[in-house]
């Protein structure tokens, strides 16, 4: 799921921005107090707060502010074929056959060719976030990035997990695989989109056959740019 934090910390740039006739009277220091103390306010009711995960695409594209508001922020990317995540959006659209979802707009006379184009756009859910990852990975602060495969985390969650918590510097956690449950419904359903985030108990690899047109499944062979040497 996707925190308030992101939306809120963008809202407060553009209001601090010069787009304010009165921002002449904010300065630097100022919007860096001001956008430190977002997060110090969202999560103070916390009992622990020595590590604070927060999930939002955003962080990606706010690297140079995120490191000097917390020199020791890293940011943890959970990557995929873009091919199959198109395919698992779209598996979702016709899961949801009777309810129109708003990742395509609400549109009743989307068609697949139509439904991919509106989430691979760089506004749409799939193209922002593959833009913002780009941006991350080739910045001066790359070093700050790890990518976690999707298939390495189903074929050897352990290892993975070892690896990410190597990564951000915490001791282990000693997690089940075999009993990891979440699900959001009531933010699904008023999104039209039912099981957007339900997750399975066990986590495992499964093979499964596309359901998108061949010309649309080659059209993002390419894009997984961290397999590249």
């Amino acid at each position: 799921m996707t925190s308030p934090v992101g939306s809120m910390y963008r809202a407060l740039e553009e209001s601090m921005s010069r787009k304010n006739e009165a921002a002449i009277f904010i300065s630097d220091q100022q919007r860096e107090n001001i956008l430190r103390g977002i997060f110090s306010s969202y999560y103070n009711e916390l009992d622990h707060k020595e590590v604070i995960f927060d999930t939002n695409r955003i962080w990606c594209t706010k690297l140079p502010a995120l490191s000097r508001l917390f020199p020791e922020a890293r940011v943890i990317c959970c990557v995929r074929s873009i091919s199959w995540i198109v395919d698992s959006v779209e598996r979702l659209a016709r899961q949801n056959a009777f309810e129109l979802s708003g990742l395509f707009g609400f549109d009743a006379s989307s068609t697949v060719y139509t439904r991919v184009n509106s989430i691979a756009k760089s506004s749409g859910l799939v193209g922002y976030a593959l833009d913002a990852l780009r941006e991350a990975s080739y910045g001066a602060e790359s070093n700050r990035v790890m990518l976690l495969e999707y298939e390495d985390l189903c074929r050897n969650p352990e290892a993975s997990m070892t690896r990410l918590y190597d990564f951000i510097g915490q001791p282990r956690f000693n997690h089940d695989f075999d009993n990891v449950e979440y699900e959001a419904d009531n933010f699904d359903l008023q999104l039209g989109a039912k099981g957007l985030h339900a997750i399975r108990r066990k986590v495992e690899w499964i093979e499964r056959p596309t359901i998108l047109p061949p010309d649309i499944f080659q059209r993002f062979q390419n894009d997984a740019f961290w397999r590249r040497a």
